[in-house]
């Protein structure tokens, strides 16, 4: 008898450390191995569909799984967190192989990320970061970097008024609050912006990333300051919401009132052909295909880099006029 027990007490041991063998979260599958890829489960939050570029990420996402042959679990967090949260706690419960989503804010996250890890789901960030101390809650983070792109924004700026001598008066509309891409490219911009004295941010406001929203933040700073030289907007949607102010107040949007933008969507990179935007930094929304292959690449049991970047490039008029015939978004 205790020697039966001393064997079950072996094997339980055992257990336990091919339980812990290549732990993290760097692997799918499970202890027979990969699944077959159309029986992969994947549970995805989306932030909304508040501008041209989301829509071109939802379907650039939903496309590239119904091409691998992977099911997908799609939620539309109409831009709130708590839906977010609701949404990744139902994916918990239906005990899907991978967790992805684009965070509404970058704060809020640790209880339900926990959860995720509790329940041995990696989760893999798009789009946007969040603030944790606890970088184990996620696998990877795959998009772009945001700071980056404020700071070639404010390249632009920097280059275009290098010969003032007098105060370039600069508006800002600021994506949603809280959001990563508005703090990083606020953060870039200015950081870019600060080797000219004459180059000011006489007033920023968020306009949520939205056309609606910059249209009516830009009709208010209008209002309010009578000298506006330039205008930096967080995304194309918002700087297109600019334009129309800038119209209705009877001024030239591109010469009265210049206008750099981040994403590089069609109707954006239309207007910077156009000539009502002097500037845009591209933002791609195509992370489909790259989300695909981190998984397939987790569920084979490899491993992926924490901070996967984009390819991504700016634009000048010229260059929007050649790019827009083949445009995918």
């Amino acid at each position: 008898m205790k020697k039966l027990i001393s064997l079950a007490a072996a094997g339980v041991l055992l257990l336990g450390l091919a339980g812990c063998a290549g732990g993290g979260t760097t692997a799918g599958g499970d202890a027979a191995g990969p699944k077959a890829t159309d029986q992969l489960v994947v549970g995805f939050a989306q932030v909304g569909a508040e501008s041209g570029w989301r829509t071109a990420n939802t379907k650039s996402i939903q496309s590239a799984f119904e091409e691998a042959n992977i099911e997908l679990k799609f939620s539309d967090a109409q831009q709130k967190q708590e839906n977010q949260i609701k949404a990744i706690r139902s994916y918990i419960q239906q005990g899907v192989d991978y967790i992805s989503f684009s965070p509404v804010v970058e704060t809020g996250w640790d209880a339900v990320l926990n959860e995720a890890k509790a329940a041995n789901i990696p989760v893999i960030l798009t789009d946007r970061a969040v603030d944790s101390k606890d970088d184990s809650l996620y696998v990877t983070f795959l998009g772009s970097d945001f700071v980056e792109e404020g700071k070639k924004a404010g390249e632009w700026v920097v280059e275009e008024y290098k010969d003032a001598s007098a105060p370039v008066n600069i508006v800002q509309l600021e994506g949603t609050t809280g959001a990563a891409p508005a703090i990083d490219r606020a953060e870039g911009f200015a950081d870019t912006i600060s080797s000219n004295p004459n180059l000011t941010v006489i007033a920023s406001q968020t306009g949520d990333f939205t056309r609606a929203g910059g249209k009516q933040v830009m009709e208010a700073m209008l209002k309010s300051n009578p000298k506006i030289d330039l205008v930096y907007a967080h995304n194309d949607d918002m700087g297109l919401g600019a334009i129309e102010a800038i119209e209705a107040a009877g001024l030239v949007p591109g010469k009265d009132i210049k206008i750099v933008t981040v994403d590089a969507v069609k109707d954006g990179m239309q207007a910077l052909a156009d000539g009502k935007i002097n500037f845009i930094v591209e933002c791609s929304p195509l992370l489909g295909p790259q989300l695909v292959d981190v998984i397939k690449t987790l569920n084979e049991g490899g491993t992926v880099e924490k901070r996967i970047l984009t390819d991504e490039t700016t634009f000048t008029q010229e260059q929007a006029a050649a790019a827009l015939p083949d445009r995918q978004y």
